[in-house]
Parts: structure tokens; sequence; C-alpha cells
């Protein structure tokens, strides 16, 4: 036999071994805990992942709050404006947000000093458009071009950030994707905790540092809250959120507050009936250290409390601003604010230099519900903030249950296909189609192998695409016998018709499988959630049953007409 028949017979029988070796812990348990350590460097323990629709799993829609990252954004360029134009030596020039129709509106001494306001800005703040002019006011927008830009980066965001934190929380495969510019659509296979996921992918993880006013001594500032109920008609219970409560009451007390300054609480469970109360505090609007400035975030145990809590420390620049504002502020009350809601305000006793803090979480609940809190807010500091709200439009969880149900009924499909594909080969091609069998069930062994080492998602649509890459191995095959049996026709040895049978199909198998594959991959970029999966083994597919078609088929015929010699195919 000649060398290169042997070389491609190894090939073939090392790439069989090495898929077995592949799928071995997706169909055997292997006790991976129990080996040597230096042998988990040799067991394989890549599984084949399954969708949502095999294994069960949460689907969200998540509608993202673009109104407040509008906000937020003109309230951010409103304090870059101001400190512009005070370098430009405008220092009587006052700029505030509207937020009834989210405009800036810039106020200035008199109409000599507006005009040079106004000249400063058409020349650098080109994102802003005049909606409004007066004597001494001008009333800005944002234009639509940046409104689009500060919309798409504020979706581009709020995915990258869910993905970093869905990574952190350990799910395999999420599948995270945009849908228009305010919704986000998540799947997560094979979570069992939708709560934890929701609470995890909903917190904004906004931290602020915040210097505490004690102007108002905390009766007054208590009475103030209760007139503000009182207006409004609400009470802080059950039925209201947190954050809503607090963007109603400052809402209301406005023009009641000292300028620059807003109310935020601190949320306290006491007694034996765990009783919530709410301790306010009166801060500084603006906040100097942020998340921005966070390098890292771990969960610590308080060895005198024995209750967890989550040590924070900053990059150099978070460092030096932080050692700023303690070294300003000894003596004063530092509020660490998350979500808006005030974690504790320690005093400070003198400056901190290394560039480090702490976020308590309390110690009335007990230990387990702390600790989870703990890791679950620090991942979420550690993955970043997100720019904008969530709100949860529409959630299904999909029970394991149904996707045992998907799995049986997809393996079933798959098992008749594959029977009667064999039996159709075997009975019109006798011994060729017996070779064309075991080249199908190599390509089958192969696919998932392969989606095995990618460590790519099998959902159901994926199953259809193996049972259609199936039939279209198949074809390969058939239109090889076919031109085999037209040149045995014409009088040719049976070495000479496999020569040119599979020199006569090749062309024609490429160009059917290469429109095939264009369209695959179109499917793959351009498709979402079941189109990708069904695109992603489709892909695979191709690439399989054209080595199988045209390897491993033609070593079988090489070793009967040269190895054994035969004088009749069986075809």
């Amino acid at each position: 036999m000649p060398k290169q028949w042997r070389w491609k017979v190894w090939g073939v029988v090392t790439l069989i071994a090495v898929s077995i070796y592949l799928l071995l812990p997706t169909f055997v348990s292997l006790p991976v805990e129990a080996l040597p350590k230096w042998s988990r460097f040799v067991v394989p323990v890549k599984k084949i992942n399954l969708g949502l629709d095999l294994q069960g799993g949460l689907h969200l829609v998540l509608g993202v709050g673009t109104e407040q990252a509008l906000r937020d954004n003109l309230n951010r360029l409103s304090a870059h404006l101001k400190g512009d134009l005070k370098e430009e030596g405008l220092e009587g020039v006052d700029v505030s947000l509207r937020i009834e129709d989210n405009s800036i509106v810039v106020k200035a001494q008199s109409p000599e000093q507006l005009d040079k306001a106004k000249g400063r800005i058409d020349e650098v703040w080109t994102q802003f458009e005049l909606l409004e002019r007066g004597g001494t006011e001008l009333v800005l927008q944002l234009s639509d071009a940046e409104k689009s830009f500060i919309l798409q980066r504020t979706l581009d965001q709020s995915i990258e950030t869910i993905r970093n934190r869905i990574d952190e929380f350990g799910v395999a495969e999420p599948s995270i994707q945009g849908q228009g510019m305010d919704r986000v659509v998540v799947q997560l296979p094979g979570v069992t905790d939708p709560k934890r996921a929701k609470d995890l992918i909903g917190r904004t993880a906004k931290l602020e540092f915040r210097i505490v006013d004690r102007s108002m001594n905390p009766d007054e500032l208590q009475n103030r809250i209760s007139e503000a109920e009182t207006a409004l008609g609400i009470r802080f219970d059950a039925n209201i959120r947190l954050s809503d409560y607090t963007r109603q009451i400052n809402e209301q007390l406005r023009a009641k507050l000292p300028s620059g300054r807003v109310i935020a609480f601190e949320r306290k469970e006491e007694g034996v009936g765990k009783t919530r109360t709410l301790i306010p505090y009166l801060l500084e609007a603006t906040a100097t250290v942020t998340g921005d400035h966070l390098q890292d975030a771990f969960v610590q145990i308080d060895q005198q409390y024995n209750a967890p809590y989550v040590s924070i420390s900053f990059n150099p620049e978070g460092g030096r601003l932080f050692k700023e504002l303690t070294e300003a502020h000894v003596g004063e009350q530092l509020a660490i604010v998350l979500d808006e809601v005030v974690h504790s305000a320690p005093l400070i006793k003198e400056a901190i230099p290394q560039g480090s803090a702490r976020i308590d979480l309390g110690t009335a609940r007990d230990y387990n519900t702390l600790l989870a809190e703990a890791k679950d807010t620090s991942i979420v500091l550690r993955a970043g903030a997100l720019p904008a709200p969530l709100e949860f439009l529409e959630e299904r969880t999909v029970g394991p249950s149904l996707g045992r149900d998907s799995i049986q009924q997809g393996s079933f499909a798959l098992l008749i296909g594959g029977i009667l594909v064999v039996l159709f080969m075997v009975f019109y091609y006798r011994g060729s189609g017996m070779i064309a069998d075991v080249a199908l069930t190599l390509n089958v062994v192969f696919i998932l192998a392969v989606l095995a080492a990618l460590q790519a998602t099998l959902t159901l649509p994926g199953i259809a695409g193996i049972v259609l890459t199936m039939g279209m191995a198949v074809d390969g095959n058939i239109l090889i016998f076919e031109r085999i049996r037209e040149e045995l026709r014409l009088g040719k040895t049976p070495g000479a018709a496999v020569d040119g049978g599979f020199a006569k199909a090749l062309w024609t198998i490429l160009d059917a499988n290469i429109t095939t594959l264009i369209a695959g991959i179109v499917l793959l970029q351009y498709g979402t959630g079941p189109v990708r999966g069904f695109a992603v083994t489709l892909i695979i597919g191709i690439f399989s049953s054209l080595f199988t078609a045209i390897t491993v088929s033609r070593l079988f015929f090489d070793y009967n007409v040269q190895r054994r010699d035969v004088k009749e195919l069986s075809i």
C-alpha cells in the first residue's frame, strides 16, 4: 500500500480518538475531584453546553432607562460647561439643569456677558443646540445626533456590563443582545435561581462617596421629610421602592433644601421582628470619588462581629482624590452611597492615604444572607455600574422538565432520521452504502466533538442543523457513487472507476457546500437566538461532511480495491 494512504489512515484514526476523548465528559460522568491534581490536566472536563430550550433557564427582556441616561449625561455636561465658561473668565454665568424638558439654562449678568458665553458654546460645545434666548438667558438642548450617540452608547455599555456580571455569575454560554435602542434580551441556560440572577443583573451599582451636610439638625430634616410625605400622600413601606421614594422626596423638597444638597437614606432593620426604619442624611449633590475610580472589590470578614463586608480599593487617581477628600473634611461624616442608598456614614478622623475603604452590610441578618449579598455586591462593583437603570419587561422561566422533553424529542428525531438514511443507503447502494453509513456516523461524532472543544451551545434548532447535515453528508456520497457507477458502465476497472468517480464529483460537492456555507455564515452573523444555534451546527457540519465524504469514504474504497484487490464493487 502507498505510504500516503497509511498516513491518511493514521490521521483519521487520530481524529476519531481525539473526538471520543473530547466527548467523554458529555456522555460519561468523570470523578474529576477524586483524581490526582496532575491528572486534571489530562482528563477532559469540557462538556457540550446545552441551550435554554434543552436544559431550562431564564429568558429576560430588559428595558434600558434612556430618559435617565439622557438626564445623567446632560447633568454631567452642564457641570463641564460651567467649568469651561469659568476658565474663560465668565465667572458670573450660572449653568443649571431644567429637569422638566431636559434642557440646560445659562444665565448671565448682562447681555454682553451672554453674547460671550454663546460665542464660546457655538465654538466648542457643538453637541448643544439653541432652544430659547432671552435678554440674559439661554436655554440649550442636546442635538438629535448627540442624543442618538448617547442612547447607542448607553445600550452598548449596558450589554457589556450585564455580560461582565453574568460571566462572574458563572453561566455558560449566555445570550445577551440588544433589541432596538432601548431593550436588551438576556438568555441564561441552566440558571436555577432566577431571583438572584435578576438582582445581580438589575442592580445599577452606582457607588459614590459624599460628605454629609450637618447644617440642618436631624429633627428639622425629619420634619421636612414628613411635610413632603403629607404633600405627596406617600409613606415608605413594602409597596414603594426606596429609590422611587427618595426621588419623590427630593423633588418635593428641592426649594426647601440648601443649594447643591440632596437627601439620601440609610436602611436599618432592628429588633426581633426586623422593623425597617430609614435614617435620613443631607448630602452634597455631587461626588468627587465614585465607582469609576474603583480598582477592585472583594469580600472580607469582620473578625470582631463575624460579619461579611465588601473591601474596595481605588486606582491611583481614585486614591489621590480619596485622600484629598478625607483630608479636607476631617471631623465630618463621609457617606458611602450605593445605588442612592447610604450603606454607612463613618466619621473621618484623619486623612486616609491608603486608597481603600469598606462597605458594611450590617449585622442584623443571618450570616449566609449577608455573605451572599457581599459576594453579589463585589461582583457588580467589579463589573462596573450600569449607565442607566434597567426595567424587567418580560420574564420566562423554562423548566428543566421541559428541557428534558426537548432533548428526548430532538434525540428521537435525530435517531429516526439517521435510521431512515442508513437503511436507504444500504438498500440502494449495498456495500458502498455501508461505507457511507460509517462515514455518516463519524460525521455526527466529529460535529459533537467540535461543539465540545469550542464550548459552543447545542440548541433544539442546532439538533435540526445536525439532522440536515446528515442528509447533506449522504448527498455528497450519492454524487460520488453515481459517478463511480457511470465509470463502471464505461467498462473501467474498480480502481479506475473509484479514481474517476471521486475526481469528477469533487467540484460538484464543493460548489453545493460552499453555497450552503455562505448562507450559514450570514445566519450566524445576523441571526439571533435559535437561528444562530442552527447556523453553528450547520457550518461545523459542512466541514465535517466534506471531510468524511471525500477523505473517509475514499479510504474505505482504496482499501477494497488496492488491499483486497476486489474485481467488482458492491454499488
